[in-house]
């Protein structure tokens, strides 16, 4: 049992001393580095205990452990009753201790997209620390904090939920200074059922600020937004709004959104007109900090999207617009009716099945099939079991129910002088159309 009473009753302020030390937490055997504290957590395949010996044997300094099988007692195995509820409360102390400024965000769509925007403008005059991609879950949001040191001026926590409770969960480990919800969209019905509980579920966020009496960040825009947020302390941008604290005006997006901002023109990387409220939270945001506002314009300007979020490819004659990170009804109509509007010779939609809807699959995926069938686009590929079980009534539009089947189909497809987009749920990982196009 080794040290299994000293290490019973060890507290968190005892663990997070010992965390200043060695200041790098892992939770994989396959990126341990030497010094770091390994977490045994465990997944729906997999016992983290099971790998404690090899994460010291690879250099971890310790491994919190909560199977006492596994003490190694050598002094560096470190027994807990449940590593990840200790991860949590570690992170959440760690917050405290640091007394930072945090500003969380959560919604259906948007969310890695404006926290990476609004990380680029804070860092124009801080040093900021945000989310790394979508580590924004149980794990994901306490493995942030815990990345934060005595440095961090401002910190940027991403949250995500498929289910009710999740974000004020989440809201008790980071407790955010400050709140921002992107918008309310049919994103995780399967888990939450209705556009209602979404949008009952993401406002979790306003409650938990409004309790603590702090300011939440709000596009005056959005009449939910508005709504939701009555009684708390707000900082608002908008477009229309005259009585918004910071106007922002669209001027075009075809393909890049491009706007004014306090006189300045600002030509994004991004693409389509939804972007344009995630740019302008950013914009919003910066102002708020005070960032100067060139610097907000060079932050703005100088982000560039990645990992199959709104990019644009050039290849092979066409423009190709991967916008295969996610999709839900919400963000797949924004980026349809978007398309619609581009200038282009001939267009190609590469549509997936969209994840996660549960009763609610059917209708919706018929939804899209609908919304496609009323424009005109030269060619249309539904790609996945879901939208197989559609009916199409147009001769343009083909249906293939996997992902080989389309590989199949588009490989013989010789498109030229083409704006593609390929949209489609994570699941899908569509991107792998890039390889034949």
């Amino acid at each position: 049992m080794g040290l299994f009473l000293y290490l019973y009753f060890m507290t968190i302020k005892q663990l997070h001393a010992l965390f200043l030390k060695h200041p790098k937490i892992c939770s994989d055997t396959r990126k341990v580095k030497k010094g770091d504290i390994f977490f045994a957590l465990k997944g729906d395949t997999f016992d983290g205990n099971t790998f404690a010996s090899k994460a010291l044997e690879q250099g971890a300094s310790f491994a919190i452990i909560d199977n006492a099988e596994f003490d190694l007692n050598n002094k560096k195995t470190i027994l807990v009753k449940d590593t990840l509820k200790t991860l949590q409360e570690l992170a959440k102390f760690h917050r405290n201790y640091l007394g930072i400024p945090i500003i969380a965000l959560t919604g259906s769509n948007g969310k890695t997209t404006t926290k990476e925007l609004i990380h680029s403008v804070l860092s124009e005059k801080y040093n900021t620390i945000a989310t790394l991609g979508n580590l924004n879950n149980h794990i994901g949001v306490p493995l942030t904090l815990l990345t934060m040191n005595s440095e961090t001026e401002i910190g940027i926590v991403e949250m995500g939920a498929n289910h009710p409770t999740e974000i004020n969960f989440l809201c008790h480990i980071a407790n955010p200074d400050f709140g921002y919800i992107t918008n309310f969209g049919k994103a995780h019905l399967e888990g939450f059922g209705s556009i209602e509980r979404v949008i009952e579920a993401k406002t979790e966020l306003y409650r938990y600020i409004k309790a603590d009496h702090k300011i939440v960040f709000i596009n005056a825009n959005d009449p939910i937004q508005l709504e939701k947020s009555k009684s708390i302390q707000c900082f608002s941008f908008g477009n229309k709004d005259a009585n918004s604290n910071v106007l922002v005006e669209f001027i075009g997006a075809n393909p890049f959104v491009k706007l004014k901002f306090s006189e300045l023109k600002i030509e994004s990387y991004l693409i389509g007109t939804y972007n344009f409220s995630n740019i302008a939270a950013a914009i919003a945001i910066g102002t708020y900090f005070k960032v100067p506002k060139e610097a907000i314009k060079r932050g703005i300007e100088n982000y560039t999207p990645n990992n199959n979020r709104s990019q644009i490819i050039n290849k092979n004659g066409n423009t190709i617009l991967l916008d295969a990170y996610n999709a839900n009804p919400s963000s797949m109509k924004a980026a349809i009716e978007n398309f619609e509007q581009l200038v282009a010779t001939k267009k190609v939609l590469l549509i997936g099945d969209m994840f996660e809807l549960g009763k609610d699959a059917e209708k919706e995926h018929q939804n899209i099939v609908d919304l496609i069938s009323s424009k005109n686009f030269d060619v249309v590929y539904f790609i996945g079991k879901n939208f197989f079980k559609t009916i199409i009534n147009k001769t343009i539009a083909t249906k293939v129910e996997s992902f080989e089947d389309a590989k199949n189909a588009l490989f013989s497809q010789k498109f030229s002088n083409c704006s593609i987009l390929i949209k489609g749920s994570r699941g899908m990982a569509l991107e792998r159309l890039l390889e034949i196009l």
